[in-house]
């Protein structure tokens, strides 16, 4: 299995996610400052894994902080590393989790609080595989045989500790012996879907396909498809979805030609907090993205770009969604309310 990120000794260790597919490198953040400039640059990226990430970028930040004034330390580590992505509530929810574990060993030596953090660290990252694997569980009965999945960016093991969300299904629906290949959009301007979904679905021998995301409304109308599965990094609390930019319209072409849109994505990810995909903050990168690809220009000079990383994909656009927990369907307030207080 890929492993996108672990906690080893010298670091925090995550495959280079810049790099691939050409070359398969890894980085070692030795502070948590290198953690969040790791999240900011899409070293390590997908929502499940930037919460990974973030955890161990809060103990690796105590486990180097002084003993004196640690409240004003842990402070300032979860403060730099909530500034680096808005948008994947797995962030906030991967902090908020290390920080009220502090808060009730805070009065305990040093040496313990640096230790229990740790272990909390690697367990999140240990119960998102298990979480991947339970999503996958659930997902597998929902894909249809002999056909095609269609599939936006990357949801897969690099997205996540391990085995991915919407690859997750994939995966799963291969392993009880389903005969299914997958379409991946490449998923333009950070062609994650190009650069990591296939090249994890070949390692895996899937059958893959790359497609320029702009042929996907013709083969959803072509019959092949026969279901659409992505991931998400926010989920607000009626079912409206961020996800990759270019989501929102494969959601809306699927329903327009009777094609199933599944999104596979852990309970961490639900945003119970938010009424509407409206109130979700959206992440604007930079220009260069959409100007330069690989470093090379192929705008004018003075190009006026928008680039806004993810869009919201309406809930009626969405057949369901799949959790560890089990699947959710319409009315999703109800639904997703369910699934967030049922045990794990």
């Amino acid at each position: 299995m890929i492993e996108p990120i672990r906690w080893t000794d010298e670091g925090v260790v995550m495959i280079d996610q810049t790099r691939l597919p050409a070359e398969e490198t890894y980085v070692t953040c030795r502070n948590y400052s290198e953690v969040a400039q790791a999240i900011r640059a899409m070293i390590v990226r997908g929502a499940p894994a930037i919460g990974v990430a973030a955890a161990m970028g809060v103990a690796i930040g105590v486990a180097q902080a002084a003993p004196a004034d640690l409240d004003a330390q842990v402070a300032r580590i979860s403060a730099e590393l909530r500034s680096t992505r808005p948008t994947a509530v797995n962030l906030f929810w991967a902090i908020d989790r290390m920080n009220r574990l502090y808060r009730t060993i805070r009065h305990l030596p040093w040496e313990e609080i640096r230790d229990r953090l740790i272990a909390e660290a690697r367990l999140v990252r240990e119960e998102d595989i298990e979480i991947n694997n339970a999503i996958g569980r659930h997902g597998a009965p929902l894909v249809p045989d002999g056909k095609t999945v269609l599939t936006h960016c990357n949801a897969g093991a690099l997205a996540t500790a391990g085995y991915g969300t919407a690859l997750g299904v994939v995966r799963a629906a291969v392993a009880a012996g389903k005969d299914i290949d997958v379409f991946a959009d490449e998923t333009r301007p950070f062609l994650q879907g190009a650069r990591l979904t296939v090249w994890e679905l070949q390692r895996d021998g899937i059958k893959a396909t790359l497609i320029t995301d702009n042929m996907a409304g013709h083969f959803l109308h072509s019959g092949r498809i026969g279901c659409v599965v992505v991931g998400a990094d926010r989920i607000a609390r009626n079912g409206d979805v961020a996800n990759k930019i270019g989501t929102y319209q494969v959601a809306v072409l699927a329903k327009e030609n009777g094609v199933p849109f599944y999104v596979a994505a852990p309970v961490s990810t639900l945003d119970l907090s938010l009424p509407d995909g409206e109130r979700i903050p959206i992440e604007e990168r930079g220009a260069a993205e959409v100007t330069h690809v690989f470093g090379v220009r192929v705008a004018p000079e003075g190009t006026a770009v928008r680039n806004p990383a993810f869009d919201i994909t309406p809930s009626r656009y969405v057949t369901a969604i799949i959790t560890e927990r089990g699947v959710a369907r319409a009315p999703f307030e109800e639904s997703l309310r369910d699934l967030a207080g049922s045990p794990a």
